[in-house]
């Protein structure tokens, strides 16, 4: 684990909902990790439902689940888990302190949820805190196509702030694997996150 004494103490929530891609999530969760950063992660029952889906995770024991695929963090003091359903958990709070919050991907009802300012759980009651308290938000939407209320939503928080991320794979770096492509869409998430990383080739990069 990489070690990095200037974000050791720096917190991140990362929401991982129903949308298809949740390999995008884990991959992010995983490099904040290695970057040093804590994370809180909350995860949507469809979520959860995608990741056995498309990951073949066995979802039964979800807090088993979790340290088998980020090693045992949670049990090391570098990850949180949080189920959907504590609404008292410390980040449904402001004056809990954090970088900021982003869910990959989101779906197209917790980004509406989100719009609305429904908090009906605590995935959706962490991106209101987020918005309330003037911190970064970050949301990635997988889905396609897009109807006009889904565009409308989107445009509603992008006006308040919110950083849309739309998980749109680039092809001038010359991806060879799905790996490749996943680790495009996280590095751009990153980098609105402000979080240094290496995950793909840089246009005029020296080894272009």
């Amino acid at each position: 684990m990489v070690s990095h004494p200037d974000q050791s103490a720096k917190r991140w929530v990362v929401g991982i909902t129903g949308a298809s891609g949740a390999i995008y999530g884990v991959t992010l969760c995983r490099q904040l990790l290695n970057a040093g950063f804590h994370v809180h992660l909350v995860v949507s029952d469809a979520g959860w439902r995608v990741m056995k889906e498309e990951l073949g995770w066995n979802v039964t024991n979800r807090l088993e689940c979790i340290n088998t695929a980020f090693d045992s963090a949670q049990a090391e003091g570098r990850m949180t888990y949080h189920p959907l359903n504590d609404i008292g958990a410390s980040i449904a709070s402001g004056s809990f302190r954090c970088e900021g919050m982003a869910i990959v991907p989101c779906s197209m009802g917790s980004l509406s949820a989100i719009a609305s300012g429904a908090s009906t759980n605590l995935l959706t009651r962490a991106a209101d805190v987020m918005l309330k308290e003037g911190r970064p938000l970050l949301l990635v939407p997988r889905e396609t196509p897009l109807s006009a209320i889904h565009l409308e939503n989107m445009l509603k928080l992008s006006r308040l702030g919110v950083r849309i991320i739309p998980a749109m794979p680039a092809f001038y770096n010359g991806p060879q694997t799905l790996d490749d492509v996943v680790r495009f869409i996280v590095g751009k998430t990153m980098d609105s996150m402000g979080v240094e990383h290496n995950l793909f080739r840089r246009w005029g990069s020296p080894d272009e």
